[in-house]
């Protein structure tokens, strides 16, 4: 695992990676979107309009980590992939889930091949939790040199 820092908007980021994490929840709003209203995830939903296919997605195969969808950033294919963090976008995000999904995102990189995966720290902003103390370390015990830990 490697920790880089910058706007995950500039092309020269979002085009680093093969694919980029999107910290989320498992609301799905009654207009059949996925909540995604702050932090990284409205970041990325103001440019990229993720909220229906997360929801979609989330419908299809639970709150677990999936591509969201994919776009081209420069003729280079760019995959969006959900990273649970909470199950609900009221609550604290859980050590719990981010290990699970930690473990499914190495499965998922595994199965598309991916070399460089993007992942801002999972519930250390609006989560509530704290990087030094509790993620980094689960981080490290899992993640290897294909990971990219973004902050902002």
């Amino acid at each position: 695992m490697k920790e880089i820092t910058g706007n995950i908007l500039q092309n020269n980021i979002l085009k680093f990676g093969d694919a980029i994490c999107v910290t989320t929840n498992g609301i799905i709003k009654t207009n059949g979107k996925s909540v995604m209203g702050a932090g990284i995830a409205k970041i990325l939903n103001d440019k990229f309009h993720l909220d229906e296919d997360l929801a979609i997605n989330i419908n299809l195969n639970g709150h677990v980590v999936q591509t969201i969808k994919y776009t081209y950033v420069d003729q280079k294919q760019i995959y969006f992939v959900s990273f649970p963090t909470k199950y609900n976008w009221k609550e604290k995000s859980s050590i719990e889930l981010i290990e699970k999904s930690l473990i499914q995102l190495i499965d998922l990189t595994n199965k598309k091949n991916w070399d460089k995966v993007i992942l801002p720290r999972p519930g250390c902003s609006n989560g509530g939790l704290s990087w030094l103390k509790s993620i980094k370390p689960l981080c490290q015990r899992y993640l290897d040199d294909r990971f990219y830990i973004i902050s902002l």
